[in-house]
């Protein structure tokens, strides 16, 4: 399972240190919209990133971050500032792309393909090495989609995000044990199906 999970493990979370982030809740807390703002630009990469690994399409994606940054707004009252807000935020984006998927009745969306959009790429030596892995990534995203929701789920934060499986199983409101099963399972898929796509391109 090397080659998936190398595959898997894509760009890290860049979450910003978390007592700078405890003053910006306590400031938005207060009514500052300038520190709500740069909350949202230091977590917005990842919850659209998560986004489009649940959904499979930029647009849903935006729409999940909007809805989930609005969530934010609303209930930062609710904030632990004592804690870290990312886990937090992954419940939201969870909690949001299940609803989207519910109503689009996304189960296997179509758009594989979709390019990032220029603001998701890093200068030219990204671009270059992301166009030079475009293809395999568009294979785990495909298998990624075939996978029942739960696993996506569990995939999705555990082996992309790099969460542990402790805070996984909280933010899914699963047992630890559970995760295991579904991140075992949903490996083993992604596996059988890039092993079935290479054959077949042979």
């Amino acid at each position: 399972m090397e080659a998936t999970t190398e595959e898997l493990s894509l760009a890290p979370s860049n979450a910003p240190r978390e007592s700078e982030t405890a003053g910006l809740v306590r400031r938005a807390r207060a009514g500052d919209e300038a520190a709500f703002s740069l909350l949202v630009e230091r977590h917005e990469r990842m919850v659209l990133r998560t986004g489009k690994r649940l959904l499979g399409r930029w647009d849903l994606a935006q729409d999940a971050a909007q809805e989930a940054f609005l969530r934010l707004h609303r209930h930062l009252g609710r904030v632990d500032e004592s804690r870290e807000l990312g886990p937090w935020l992954y419940r939201v984006v969870v909690n949001v792309c299940r609803d989207i998927s519910r109503q689009q009745r996304l189960e296997l969306p179509m758009d594989f393909s979709a390019a990032e959009p220029e603001s998701e790429r890093d200068g030219a030596a990204a671009l270059d090495a992301a166009l030079a892995r475009d293809e395999q990534r568009r294979m785990v995203q495909a298998a990624l989609l075939t996978l029942p929701l739960k696993e996506r789920e569990a995939i999705v934060l555990r082996d992309i995000e790099g969460l542990a499986t402790g805070e996984v199983a909280k933010i899914l409101g699963s047992s630890e044990g559970t995760v295991r099963s579904q991140i075992s399972t949903g490996r083993l898929k992604i596996k059988r199906y890039l092993e079935a796509k290479k054959e077949g391109a042979r």
